[in-house]
């Protein structure tokens, strides 16, 4: 790599890195206190809370990579144009073409980030992310148990805990069922444990007795030594987070089996689209960059700095953005339309490359006007 490459590039890269820090700061901070009220006010650790927190990350950056990369390029080449350090490489000879070489390079590099992101750690995460959800969903103890007060774990239950000992047993348990009004059902028991069964939570029971009112008023009571409360039904599976499609693999979304399609609810357009989304989106991230500086190269040296060229450098990236957004929409809707999501990184490869041609044309005006002369 020549010299002006790995200068180009390390400065490139470090910039990136500084965006990408902060912007993932950003978004992290913002998801977290999100994530801060939902798992401490349903009473879990702050240890679930920092697992939640990284297990988040993965996305977090996937999202933040092509702006860092956009961002380091422009803030890279500004700076360059300023400091005339590209003014003096273009009028050694270099095009446009070549100084854009090193850019390229950075391209593919966060596209081998993007990747890795996309087929690799994003499902991963999102998996395990799902499945801790699902867990900590169905633990009641942290969400509905509690001593000394009165629980309304779902309409029409009524739960009393006098006493949470350090081993986990309860003492002296109250629960009423009043869901069914012509069948209404108080228990009561001295002591109680919470475990876990096959088909979810249960409470067991000790030393109580049931008292049951029914349809003809008239209560009937029946002791025992022990009983089995289920409390499965308590949960609201409606909230539980099901499989989705950015769990699955990229093998498992181009195959678009018929039980996965089931599985998940989704339709063969909408597992192809997510599919080659993630192929496509690591050169969406090297088109931005490759736009970033294009753009700039428009412009020569001023003292003033190049805010119109980084001003139609953000114009195309919302436009860039624009037609991603179209068609991904379009992909989502016809299972045959999957090739449309590659229409955003190639327009952004079409206009870096237009801008880079039209950067050599004033420079080809000029040599032409002097040999006419």
């Amino acid at each position: 790599m020549a010299r002006f490459d790995r200068y180009l590039l390390s400065q490139l890269l470090a910039l990136f890195g500084f965006f990408s820090l902060v912007l993932v700061a950003i978004y992290w901070v913002n998801r977290a206190v999100g994530l801060f009220d939902e798992l401490i006010g349903d009473g879990q650790t702050a240890l679930v809370f920092l697992e939640f927190s990284l297990l988040t990350l993965p996305n977090v950056i996937r999202l933040v990579l092509p702006i860092s990369a956009f961002a380091a390029t422009v803030y890279a080449v500004n700076r360059l144009m300023g400091d005339s350090e590209l003014v003096v490489m273009q009028a050694t000879g270099f095009s446009g073409f070549r100084l854009a070489r090193p850019v390229l390079y950075f391209g593919l590099c966060v596209a081998l980030m993007m990747a890795i992101l996309m087929h690799v750690l994003v499902p991963a995460s999102r998996a395990m992310l799902a499945a801790r959800s699902a867990e900590i969903s169905e633990n009641v103890t942290s969400r509905y148990l509690s001593d000394g007060e009165f629980m309304h774990p779902t309409e029409g239950v009524t739960l009393y805990i006098s006493r949470i000992t350090d081993r986990g047993e309860l003492q002296d348990v109250f629960l009423a069922d009043d869901r069914k009004p012509e069948a209404r059902r108080i228990y009561t028991a001295s002591r109680a444990l919470l475990v876990r069964g096959e088909t979810g939570p249960k409470l067991i029971m000790f030393d109580g007795m049931v008292q049951d009112l029914g349809q003809s008023r008239r209560l009937s009571v029946t002791r025992f030594e022990d009983f089995t409360y289920d409390l499965a039904l308590l949960v609201d599976k409606g909230n539980l987070p099901g499989r989705t499609i950015d769990e699955l693999s990229t093998r498992a979304l181009l195959a678009a089996d018929p039980a996965m399609l089931t599985e998940t609810g989704k339709s063969r357009a909408a597992f192809l689209a997510e599919a080659h989304l993630r192929f496509a989106m690591p050169f969406l991230a090297t088109a931005a960059a490759l736009v970033g500086f294009s753009a700039l190269l428009l412009g020569g040296f001023s003292r003033f700095g190049l805010w119109r060229q980084i001003g139609l450098a953000v114009l195309l990236l919302i436009v860039m953005q624009t037609v991603h957004t179209w068609a991904s929409g379009a992909a989502l809707r016809d299972d045959r339309a999957w090739p449309l999501v590659y229409l955003a990184p190639l327009s952004g490869f079409g206009i870096a490359g237009f801008m880079l041609w039209l950067s050599q044309r004033p420079r080809r005006l000029r040599r032409r006007a002097e040999a006419a002369a």
